[in-house]
């Protein structure tokens, strides 16, 4: 898919309803080898992580010469440390803390508003009672088909009160954050495993990304094969690393590096911000992909990031914070329920990306009003609803940027 001239590419649309990510986006982050995982075998020195997020804090900071910042907020790991980071570097600043509460989904706020007063900032919920009411907006700053875009609306209340945002991105993949990931994939793998059934074993556990049928759901121009899926992901689990450093490989060579990150850096340089990003300064991603394994993640708890949650206790956070990963995260059959079985009936019984022969439109007949749907089909709804908004913004040209889903 060329990003900027919004053309459709068979490979691009299977691979964002596939993986959720189209490895043809230019990243603006390294991609890394399996040679980069390789590990150093030494205890993580917790000092030097903690500089050189602090460095990275002033450097970032002291260039853009501002009073007044905002920072994403989640209430968890990254975010929080971040925070306190921030606060011990700059003790007078004016910090807004940015947090999401949607509808009818686990609320975190409360969490937050606390680790917010903690350090001195003051605290903004956003409620997005329908986290899909502003798609066209979002989709046409980013010029990708992609629905799970709550930055949109973290962005657009940072630039309230600051022009630059700062985030905790990239600690899940640095430092080993997807916990509940892990302990399946080793469930479903051993060491014996060759390269394909591991491959297998990672896409299960991406359970939001893919569904049972999944050949079943492209028509004949999409091209759709397996085979090209398990080509993207063979590098990763094609070495000689072990098979967890193999997940992490694949992890920021996924998402990070063909969705969050561009994504992010599209939203916010459509509202005119400056993002700073401390965990992802190319020093500590180098030094904290080589953490031996046992440094970051807890097999027998099932607990990642260890060095960035010694950060906290160091710092005298840690008790503010959830051991269960969590982050900006939408109840997906909640927002079924009360909007998208609506959206998608009204979007896609005259789909145009189904009638254009890129999905199978007795697929969606299948599914669309079938009860109780499973969240695997409500996620890959919630896909094509994006790709059939994308659609209809570029290539027919029949609805807006300012239209609005009700």
């Amino acid at each position: 898919m060329d990003n900027h001239n919004a053309i459709l590419e068979p490979s691009s649309l299977v691979n964002i309803l596939t993986l959720r990510y189209d490895p043809s986006i230019n990243p603006s982050l390294p991609k890394k080898t399996w040679k980069d995982f390789e590990s150093s075998n030494e205890i993580p020195n917790i000092s030097f992580i903690e500089k050189q997020i602090e460095q990275e804090i002033k450097e970032k900071i002291n260039s853009l010469k501002s009073k007044k910042l905002s920072i994403a907020l989640s209430g968890g790991v990254d975010s929080t440390l971040v925070l306190a980071l921030l606060r011990k570097s700059y003790p007078d600043i004016n910090i807004d803390a940015i947090s999401i509460k949607f509808a009818n989904s686990v609320d975190e706020t409360p969490m937050a508003s606390k680790i917010a007063e903690k350090f001195d900032a003051n605290h903004h919920v956003v409620y997005l009672e329908n986290y899909l009411s502003e798609l066209p907006k979002a989709i046409s700053q980013i010029k990708l088909p992609f629905w799970d875009l709550h930055w949109y609306y973290v962005a657009k209340k940072s630039k309230i009160f600051s022009n630059i945002l700062i985030s905790g991105d990239g600690g899940d993949e640095i430092f080993s954050g997807y916990t509940f990931r892990y302990k399946k994939f080793l469930s479903l793998t051993n060491d014996n495993s060759s390269s394909l059934e591991k491959i297998k074993a990672y896409l299960l556990c991406h359970e939001r990304d893919r569904v049972p049928d999944q050949e079943f759901l492209f028509g004949e121009k999409s091209n759709f094969s397996w085979n090209s899926i398990y080509q993207i992901l063979l590098p990763y689990f094609d070495n000689p690393l072990p098979r967890l450093e193999q997940v992490f490989l694949a992890d920021y060579n996924g998402k990070l590096l063909y969705n969050f990150n561009p994504i992010n850096s599209r939203i916010v340089n459509n509202f005119k911000i400056k993002v700073v990003t401390p965990l992802l300064n190319k020093k500590l991603i180098s030094y904290g992909l080589k953490i031996p394994t046992k440094f970051k993640y807890d097999q027998s708890r099932n607990i990642g990031k260890l060095p960035l949650r010694e950060l906290l206790v160091k710092n005298n956070t840690d008790k503010l914070i959830s051991k269960e990963k969590l982050g900006f995260n939408v109840n997906t059959i909640n927002l079924w329920n009360l909007h998208g079985h609506k959206l998608c009936k009204e979007f896609l019984t005259e789909s145009r990306i189904a009638k254009e022969g890129w999905i199978n439109h007795e697929w969606i007949k299948k599914y669309i009003d079938q009860k109780d749907l499973n969240f695997n089909y409500v996620n890959k709804f919630m896909g094509l609803l994006a790709f059939e908004i994308w659609y209809r913004l570029f290539i027919t040209k029949e609805i807006s940027s300012s239209d609005r889903l009700n």
